[in-house]
């Protein structure tokens, strides 16, 4: 088979995590879909019984290394042999790591086994509150995972900001894939609907809370990075003022980044507040039992527990850090205060206790937010095709002799062609005037601008206002003769020259164009434009925008040398026939107005049709 590809010729896909919580809690579902889309993944992660429980839920191959969270060198070492034997026996094509510590050893790991796809998704920054060396030490080690990363995903889009601020990646290759989350939310399972009030009594009666109690509750590691010490000052408060209000933490102690002794000591002696004392699998029904919830952490990624909470329809009070600050809207679909203020977080759930009418509006409005946002199937979509992206470079031309063969052609082209672009210069001057160059913002690779040169077709003729006549009453004798043999277009062998284009690739269009893609043509922006390219030698101006971008996504799946080169030669062919030069009743093509009538709602109805067919 292929390099990358099991038996089956399904593509092989190694996936990292330090622990097997984060397997199980983020990835069964995913790992399912992307085997019904013909992708073979086998998981690594630290021991545990929940790597088991992943291992019989997905039904794919599971191996067990153990992975410290903290910096630890004698047991890093091993790991990360253990990593890259792994790797290297099953040759995968994509090697994705999530979290800090598999970040780091399995983008090591995946590049020493010389894999050429490396993923690294950055959940959280645990640097944000670290100082002195801490900080300097994480940092490093996150910086190193990126740079080692082919690529670099973050959950939210205020976490890249910080990740941009210090300087941990380059913005060119970190990204954020539509609004981010790692795994989305299954709207099915989460859904208020189906959960009445017989599991709203259950879960109550579990923990030994009263039917009519009021239930604020708290989600997450019991850690102090979750603001526990600000949740127990305030919970004194509320508990004086509401006396039917009890509290409920489901989720446990840690000792890496304890609570401080005194705050556990606290919580753990109240009657009315209640612990699960662990992981709690069946989460639905815990949330239908609560009230309130509340997240008064330090830092995020993108907080699951806000987006479960807005899929259930119970009103949240987070704290206003990055990544909350992408999953709530403050007012809309929840309530934001300021991290570490045990007053602010008092009042703001004192609020909500007070006015179940305000947690109710809240509550509708975060189901929709989160369902057009962060819905599984919107998720797996948006992965499905970032990974086919992926491979789709992986097999292209590598860059560099792309980069060279763009080179000598746009110098020997310049070489060649000097003594006619002279002539055609000459022309133009004495036929219209200066300028003999025509400039424009067009869309580069990634939809960044830069200048096109042309050669100039068109006279500067107006109406009586001053207005620009139409195109095709501009376009001169001399114009028409330029485009119907494509010397016009001999002037771009400089911007090929400067790296601004290559040789071949989807046609640059105006950067004005950019904001109307929809996400399957913004896919034409992820390859650098081209002199020439597949739409062009396949209709050029004669085919609509939709085949034209249709062309140009099929160049981007499959761009290799013997492509470019079947490009080359068809072009040529092209040229010498003036085929395609304009559509009829246009100097070229009309203005690209947007595909009538998307919405991500067609989109997505577009993309289930189109993944249930398969790679």
């Amino acid at each position: 088979m292929g390099e990358g590809r099991g038996e089956n010729g399904r593509v092989r896909v190694v996936r990292i995590a330090t622990s097997p919580l984060t397997l199980w809690s983020f990835f069964r579902n995913l790992t399912r879909f992307l085997a019904e889309h013909d992708f073979e993944t086998a998981a690594i992660s630290s021991p545990g019984q929940k790597l088991d429980e992943f291992h019989a839920w997905a039904g794919v191959p599971v191996h067990a290394v153990e992975m410290k969270r903290q910096i630890s060198p004698l047991s890093d070492l091993p790991a990360l042999f253990g990593l890259w034997q792994l790797i290297h026996r099953r040759r995968p094509a994509i090697v994705h790591a999530h979290t800090p510590k598999a970040g780091l050893l399995g983008m090591l790991a995946a590049w020493l086994a010389l894999v050429k796809v490396r993923v690294y998704t950055i959940h959280g920054l645990p640097l944000m509150t670290r100082t002195g060396w801490q900080f300097h030490v994480l940092r490093l080690a996150e910086a190193l995972a990126c740079r080692l990363a082919t690529s670099v995903y973050c959950v939210s889009h205020s976490v890249r900001r910080v990740v941009l601020d210090l300087g941990i990646c380059p913005e060119a290759k970190v990204r954020t894939l539509g609004y981010g989350s790692c795994s989305g939310v299954n709207l099915d399972r989460f859904d208020p609907a189906a959960c009445g009030p017989a599991d709203r009594a259950r879960v109550r009666a579990q923990y030994g809370i009263p039917e009519d109690a009021l239930l604020l509750g708290f989600i997450g590691r019991i850690v102090r990075d979750k603001g526990i010490r600000e949740l127990a000052a305030a919970w004194q408060r509320l508990r004086a003022e509401f006396p039917n209000l009890h509290l409920l933490c489901c989720g446990e102690f840690e000792p890496q980044d304890p609570v401080p002794a005194e705050v556990r000591e606290c919580l753990q002696s109240d009657p009315r507040v209640h612990f699960s004392d662990g992981f709690v699998a069946d989460m639905p029904p815990v949330y239908a039992a609560l009230d309130v919830c509340v997240l008064p952490t330090y830092r995020e990624g993108l907080p699951t527990v806000a987006l479960e909470c807005a899929a259930m329809e119970v009103p949240l009070v987070a704290t206003r850090v990055p990544g909350c600050t992408d999953a709530i809207r403050d007012g809309v679909t929840g309530l934001l205060v300021e991290a570490q203020s045990a007053d602010a977080l008092s009042r703001a759930i004192a609020r909500l206790l007070r006015d179940p009418r305000l947690g109710k509006e809240l509550g509708r409005a975060a189901r929709e937010f989160v369902r057009a946002r962060f819905s599984e199937e919107i998720v797996f979509a948006r992965l499905l095709d970032e990974y086919r992206r992926l491979l789709g470079e992986s097999r292209s031309v590598p860059g560099f002799w792309k980069r060279l063969v763009d080179v000598c052609g746009a110098s020997a082209g310049l070489v060649v062609f000097a003594p006619l672009l002279v002539a055609v210069s000459i022309a133009i001057r004495l036929r219209l005037g200066r300028p003999v160059l025509f400039r424009q913002p067009r869309a580069g690779r990634g939809g960044r601008p830069f200048l096109l040169y042309k050669f100039r077709t068109m006279a500067d003729a107006r109406d009586s206002a001053g207005a620009l006549l139409p195109d095709c009453q501009r376009l001169t004798p001399l114009g028409r003769f330029l485009r119907g043999t494509s010397l016009d277009e001999l002037p771009q062998l400089w911007n090929v020259l400067k790296g601004e284009m290559s040789l071949v690739g989807p046609r640059p269009l105006y950067a004005g164009y950019v904001a109307r893609y929809t996400p399957e043509q913004r896919r034409r922006l992820e390859v650098q434009p081209g002199l020439t390219g597949w739409a062009q030698v396949r209709g050029r101006n004669a085919i609509t925008w939709e085949q034209k971008f249709e062309l140009d996504a099929w160049y981007v799946d499959h761009q290799s040398f013997w492509v470019d080169l079947q490009i080359l030669c068809l072009t040529v062919w092209q040229v010498l026939q003036g085929r395609g030069v304009s559509q009829p009743g246009h100097a070229t093509m009309p203005e690209f107005m947007g595909t009538e009538g998307f919405t991500t709602e067609t989109w997505m109805a577009q993309r289930t049709g189109y993944m249930r067919g398969g790679l």
